[in-house]
């Protein structure tokens, strides 16, 4: 008889590490959402992905960075978390970066949660540096900490992924799988679509309000042609974000749905109508709501 594996692997890093692009890469769908502004992962998104007889659920945390404000704090705490309930934790650092401070806070983080865990060590971006430069990376990063792998990957272009997958295969424990074969993300399906039109909104208003912002599914009907209606509202801070947000005659807005709606479609595979709105609430960064819409804690932002 078959024996079956199944586990949580926990990626963590720093913010921009390529740790989404990771998980999508092995999971062999667009679950986690990838954009180049760091801190877009807000919630413990899980992909999961199958290798042979095992399950391999990925806690694609929040990017590990100083915390300033509550929301920073619930992020970083979601991270931490995610990396102490997982069986196995994958540390991704960029190749070009090198040991930076925030790869060197992150070290002493893993000596609290690492002992009797196994943590591995992913150098991502490995096409960007020369073989020398590899080496040294890996010897300095196995100096400071006990890894108990190292493996040098590029996740956007695919290099070392599948070297890294079957590893993480055959090292979750022993036991049955953990979701039914055709799920991807535990995610309901409102948060995804949510995180999706957000991660047009951050792409189209660049450094303009992207953490000033969160995305909320009001509601989610499906009609009986087979098609969904989608009803999103878009929280800003202050209203002056709404205009920026609304842009000239509502051209931002109306681009930002026309790409969600796009996306959503192709994701679930059949028509999308989606209608978003923008609504300012001042202190939604202090609201224990929004937070939980996010998959976060309101009360790990304490400070």
């Amino acid at each position: 008889m078959t024996t079956t594996r199944a586990g949580f692997v926990a990626l963590i890093g720093e913010p921009n590490a390529g740790k989404s692009t990771l998980t999508n890469r092995m999971v062999g769908a667009k679950v986690s959402i990838v954009t180049h502004k760091v801190q877009t992962t807000r919630a413990r998104i899980r992909g999961v992905a199958i290798e042979g007889d095992a399950q391999i659920v990925f806690v694609d945390t929040p990017g590990l960075f100083k915390p300033r404000r509550r929301l920073d704090r619930a992020m970083v705490a979601a991270a931490w978390g995610g990396a102490a309930d997982a069986d196995i934790t994958v540390l991704l650092i960029e190749a070009h970066r090198g040991v930076t401070e925030g790869v060197e806070a992150i070290i002493e983080g893993l000596a609290g949660i690492g002992k009797g865990r196994k943590v591995v060590l992913a150098i991502n971006k490995i096409d960007r540096v020369e073989a020398p430069v590899l080496l040294a990376l890996t010897k300095d990063m196995n100096d400071r900490f006990a890894f108990a792998e190292t493996f040098l990957i590029s996740a956007e272009k695919g290099y070392g992924v599948d070297d890294l997958k079957r590893w993480l295969a055959g090292q979750v424990p022993e036991g049955p799988w953990l979701y039914p074969e055709d799920q991807i993300a535990d995610l309901p399906l409102r948060m995804i679509a949510a995180e999706m039109t957000r991660e047009k909104l951050t792409l189209r208003l660049h450094q303009e309000l992207p953490y000033q912002l969160t995305v909320e599914t009001e509601a989610w009907e499906e009609r009986k042609d087979g098609s969904a209606r989608i009803d999103q509202v878009v929280y800003v801070a202050r209203d002056g974000h709404k205009g920026i947000l609304l842009g000239y005659k509502g051209e931002t807005i109306k681009a930002v749905g026309k790409a969600a709606r796009e996306e959503l479609e192709e994701f679930l595979g059949r028509r999308v109508h989606l209608f978003l709105q923008v609504k300012v609430r001042e202190n939604w960064l202090d609201e224990a709501e929004r937070y939980s819409e996010m998959g976060l804690d309101f009360r790990d932002g304490n400070a």
